[in-house]
């Protein structure tokens, strides 16, 4: 009897999800970047999506599991670039905005390609890819113009890409719990 191998990408997803809920709440400017969205950032949004994305390797899943992993290892980088300073090591100086611009551009042009992976499936999914892709590139306009208004505008976005990334969680968790379709994706 061949065993049923679990759906990793609710974990992933939540992972993903619920740290960039709490990061774009600060970017709205309602928090400072605190323990929360660092410890966040290096275990649920880092940890939880690169055991998601090892899981989605191993069961032949190559769109998931690049996704999870790299996504994994973005929030665990962008820890890195926020206490790096702090280490005391001479080259770990802090980021100038703009080179921090690159960076987020670079991030945004891996994100997509992998939009146009999602083409021809799952809504969410293409919903959760666009406005992650959108998100990427106001933020690093936020950088190259220094501009905090921009990055509040980045802040509702990243609330409303994380919010869908959770909905998408949600709706396979569920359908898999209750055997069924409950929300839509």
């Amino acid at each position: 009897m061949e065993k049923k191998q679990a759906n990793v990408a609710p974990l992933g997803l939540l992972g993903f999800g619920m740290t960039t809920i709490l990061l774009n709440i600060h970017n709205m400017g309602f928090f400072p970047v605190s323990s929360v969205i660092i410890s966040m950032g290096l275990f649920y949004g880092g940890m939880a999506q690169i055991i998601a994305g090892i899981f989605s390797l191993h069961q032949g899943k190559t769109f998931a599991g690049t996704a999870f992993t790299s996504y994994g290892f973005f929030w665990i980088s962008l820890v890195a670039i926020w206490l790096f300073p702090n280490t005391g090591f001479e080259l770990a100086g802090t980021t100038p905005a703009p080179f921090f611009g690159c960076y987020l551009v670079l991030w945004g042009l891996f994100t997509a390609f992998m939009w146009w992976g999602t083409w021809g499936g799952s809504k969410v999914q293409q919903f959760v890819f666009l406005s992650l892709t959108i998100l990427f590139f106001v933020l690093a306009l936020s950088k190259f113009l220094n501009s905090e208004a921009i990055n509040e505008i980045a802040g509702v976005i990243g609330v409303i890409c994380g919010g869908s990334a959770f909905y998408l969680a949600m709706a396979e968790l569920l359908e898999e719990v209750k055997n069924k379709s409950v929300l839509p994706y």
